[in-house]
């Protein structure tokens, strides 16, 4: 029987795993941590009975994809839940902007702003389905829906500073500027707006839902789907050499490609062993939980409906917090993303306390203490949040980096998302996955599609190695479903 080796336990290893092992392949995952889950790990981190997810904590591009069409997750625990405001922008003086699953609501709420909404995100929720199957793939590829992904591409090619001036009001500006954001690169840049286009517009397709119970429900809905197929897990076991994986005739790494570089060494050909060294990585992120008693009293109304709350001010102070947290300095008023996953899952709670999930957009390798700037910055437009803080729990750059080596400065996206790297990820090659050793492959988030509990980076990894093991092993693709009516 053909064995394969995974290495590391985050979405895209786990997806490997149920990707390999469908297609009868001996399967087993070796995990650094104690636990499994990578970023897809949920604790009480502040106090008994409130839970907070460590890392990974909304899901817009995980419900409808080959990888979870592939399985049957809902069959192993998966329960997806929705807030009723998929994500908002609070401004100061009360004002703000919100995104509703709805298109029409949305726009109906930006005033001025509102037709150049519907302009930009209508057409693309219509066609979305198509365009998140080609957003999935390797950048480079023959696209199945070639329309569809000119569509999308003359959007989410410009520099998200050239597009957000089609937005006609602060609001819809506001609006854009913080999801634009998640892209953790400013805003001047060639397809710097693709990452806010991409999420946005699932937000109207998909929503931006959380699984119920935390996000550690995704990772343990595919463990154990792997285990009924399987696969062996081992936890605490850190691959440091080759020799602990030259059995397998599959190999794949859920790890950074400086990871990958350590553990393959001379075996890497030379050209392949240069890109993983160039291969860069973004700002890094400062998270803050808070354990809240009654909430968090946005001045902005719909911000209390909102599972995720980006928080920074207008689209010109947004900007201006990317370009200086890209260029190494600390702002003093940093974007927050802020998660209020416990107004979808209200089982997160205990009694009236609730979790709050908080992270800045820091410089790489950030050594400050960033705590009270991210409290601020909620206070800011949530005058009296102070006063209902009942617990805190930090996580730095440092922090991040040693509870998962893929997060190298406190990078949890896996990597920079300038043009380059969005294109050309982790290296220029048509194959993206391999390394160039036989039959080892990478398959982490520093691969196409790039961040996400997705596990598609995984899948199409495993889909890259069963291919060149046998093309017949590879199965073909379910069709899609309609996760809009799951809602």
């Amino acid at each position: 029987m053909t064995t394969a080796i995974v290495v590391g336990s985050g979405p895209n290893g786990l997806a490997a795993a149920v990707t390999l092992a469908l297609a009868g392949v001996e399967v087993t995952v070796l995990e650094a941590e104690d636990r499994l889950g990578g970023g897809t790990r949920s604790s009480e981190l502040t106090l008994p009975g409130v839970l907070h997810d460590e890392c990974s904590g909304f899901h817009p591009l995980s419900l409808d994809t080959p990888f979870s069409r592939s399985v049957d997750l809902a069959a192993h625990g998966l329960v997806w839940r929705w807030p009723e405001v998929q994500f908002s922008h609070p401004l100061d003086g009360g004002r703000g902007a919100a995104a509703w699953r709805s298109v029409e609501k949305t726009a109906g709420s930006l005033g001025s702003g509102g037709t150049s909404w519907r302009q930009v995100f209508g057409p693309l929720v219509e066609r979305f389905d198509g365009i998140a199957g080609e957003v999935t793939q390797p950048v480079l590829h023959v696209p199945d829906h070639p329309l569809q992904l000119a569509r999308f591409g003359l959007r989410a090619g410009l520099p998200a500073a050239l597009l957000a001036r089609r937005f006609r009001s602060a609001e819809a500006r506001a609006l854009f500027a913080g999801v634009a954001a998640h892209a953790f690169r400013p805003f001047g840049g060639l397809l710097s707006s693709s990452i806010g286009v991409a999420l946005g517009t699932a937000a109207h397709r998909y929503g931006w839902p959380v699984a119920e119970g935390g996000t550690a429900a995704i990772s343990d809905a595919m463990v154990a789907a792997g285990r009924r197929l399987g696969v062996r897990y081992e936890a605490g076991v850190r691959v440091e050499s080759w020799a602990q994986l030259a059995d397998a005739d599959v190999v794949m790494l859920d790890t950074s490609p400086s990871g990958a570089l350590r553990i393959l060494g001379d075996r890497l050909p030379a050209r392949v062993a240069s890109a993983y060294r160039r291969y860069r990585h973004g700002p890094g992120a400062f998270k803050v939980d808070y354990a809240v008693e009654g909430g968090v009293p946005w001045t902005h109304e719909p911000s209390r409906r909102a599972g995720t709350v980006h928080v920074g001010g207008g689209y010109a102070e947004v900007a201006s917090t990317e370009r200086a947290v890209a260029a190494g300095r600390m702002p003093d008023r940093p974007f927050v993303l802020v998660g209020q996953q416990h107004l979808a899952d209200p089982g997160r709670s205990h009694g009236d306390v609730h979790p709050l999930y908080a992270y800045a957009h820091v410089p790489s390798g950030f050594t400050g203490d960033a705590t009270d700037a991210v409290t601020r910055q909620i206070e800011r437009f949530a005058p009296g949040f102070r006063d209902r803080v009942l617990a805190v729990h930090v996580t730095s750059t440092a922090e991040f980096a040693r509870g998962n080596a893929n997060y190298v400065g406190g990078d949890i996206v896996g990597g920079a998302n300038d043009a380059r790297q969005l294109v050309f990820r982790p290296r220029a090659t048509l194959r993206p996955y391999d390394t160039g050793v036989d039959g080892v492959y990478l398959c982490s988030a520093a691969t196409p599609p790039g961040a996400g509990a997705h596990g598609m980076c995984g899948f199409n990894a495993a889909r890259a190695a069963l291919a060149r093991l046998d093309p017949g092993l590879v199965p073909r693709e379910p069709v899609p479903s309609d996760p809009g009516d799951a809602a």
